[in-house]
């Protein structure tokens, strides 16, 4: 996905068409950075990130009026194609700065040397459990969500069978062939889940897991957008597909949405979430090294974990707030799942083993 996201992250805001807008101009200085910082007279400031990225037209524009700066967001792909295209480009930057890398991708761009230090205002009321990189504050961490396998309501209820509710209950025969996954190496979603079930079984148990989720008829496609929107049952795309999937990995956001862009909206989301089969996204933006308006960059990275950005969050992106006392609507937690004990596993043991169960992976369910 953004497939990091998501619903990042997410893709679930980019799937529904959803599209991010850039605040109006002002002709105010900015009011943000000193004399001499890079960028101090440019009056636009370039968020670059991934598809899902979306934020309220209000919001952005609140922003140009408390700092006299625009935001051009410029989109590119899911959140690992727009990561890729930084690295490529590192030292000379398409914006300013970048939101979108996760939790699971973190340490490339660490690796990569991509950001600019700095110490956004408002990080002490920032979670400290999100804080990553809290010692060098080479990224602010702004959303989380949890990747979750969803589940058809009306299937499982038509067929009286009761949904999966945990990693191993996927495995078992009453839900063969029922099941579709984002690729690992293609999708965030993907390589979420896949995080998830080392969490669960360990460095040697989760091979042996996905050899008896293969046997069991789980299908791989490259993205979130495919697997949800296309193959997954419980969607509205799906039911127009006439999709024959009724468990995907998606988000614990995911139901709200099918409730949110329904006409007229339902009293039940029409999909349910297996809780016991969820891994912690986080996402971060950082400032890009070589930015050409770092001042401006520094402003906004202010103000995406500000109050008003935090709180249009989770109905425009469908990922939950990381700045304490920001609160999300009702919709959002009513028809949402909560994960208590969410799978995750350490960016530091992330970096140095992802490549490696990637390809393992790899060449066992899609070879």
């Amino acid at each position: 996905m953004s497939t990091t996201k998501k619903i990042a992250v997410s893709a679930l805001a980019a799937a529904i068409g959803a599209t991010a807008l850039a605040g109006c101009g002002s002709s105010d200085d900015p009011a943000s950075g000193s004399a001499g910082t890079k960028g101090a007279g440019s009056k636009t400031v370039t968020l670059v990130s991934h598809d899902s990225f979306n934020a309220s037209k209000g919001v952005l524009k609140e922003f140009t009026r408390e700092t006299g700066y625009t935001v051009k967001v410029l989109k590119s792909g899911d959140a690992g194609a727009a990561l890729n295209q930084e690295i490529l480009t590192k030292g000379s930057p398409r914006g300013d700065v970048f939101f979108g890398v996760d939790n699971t991708l973190l340490s490339r761009a660490l690796d990569n040397g991509l950001f600019t230090p700095y110490a956004a205002k408002g990080l002490d009321q920032v979670a400290s459990d999100v804080q990553l990189d809290a010692g060098k504050h080479r990224v602010t961490p702004v959303d989380t969500g949890d990747i979750c396998v969803n589940y058809d309501k009306k299937y499982f209820a038509d067929k009286k069978l009761a949904p999966p509710k945990s990693f191993d209950d996927l495995a078992k025969p009453a839900y063969k062939n029922l099941l579709v996954t984002e690729n690992a190496a293609t999708s965030s979603p993907g390589l979420g889940f896949l995080l998830g079930t080392v969490a669960t079984y360990g460095e040697g148990g989760y091979r042996d897991y996905w050899k008896k989720l293969k046997s069991n008829g789980v299908k791989v496609v490259d993205g979130w957008e495919q697997a949800y929107n296309e193959e997954f049952s419980g969607s509205a795309g799906g039911k127009k597909t006439k999709a024959d999937r009724p468990l995907v990995v998606s988000y614990a956001s995911s139901p709200p949405v099918e409730v949110l862009y329904a006409d007229p909206q339902p009293k039940t989301a029409p999909t349910g979430v297996a809780t016991g089969t969820c891994f912690r996204q986080i996402e971060f933006a950082g400032l890009l090294d070589g930015a050409k308006n770092e001042a401006g960059g520094k402003a906004l990275l202010d103000f995406l974990i500000g109050k008003k950005f935090q709180e249009d969050m989770p109905l425009n992106m469908f990922v939950s707030p990381v700045t304490k006392g920001a609160q999300v609507p009702e919709l959002f937690t009513k028809f949402g799942a909560t994960a208590d004990k969410p799978a995750t596993v350490a960016p530091d043991t992330i970096a140095k083993n992802r490549e490696q169960w990637v390809q393992s992976w790899s060449s066992l369910v899609v070879k």
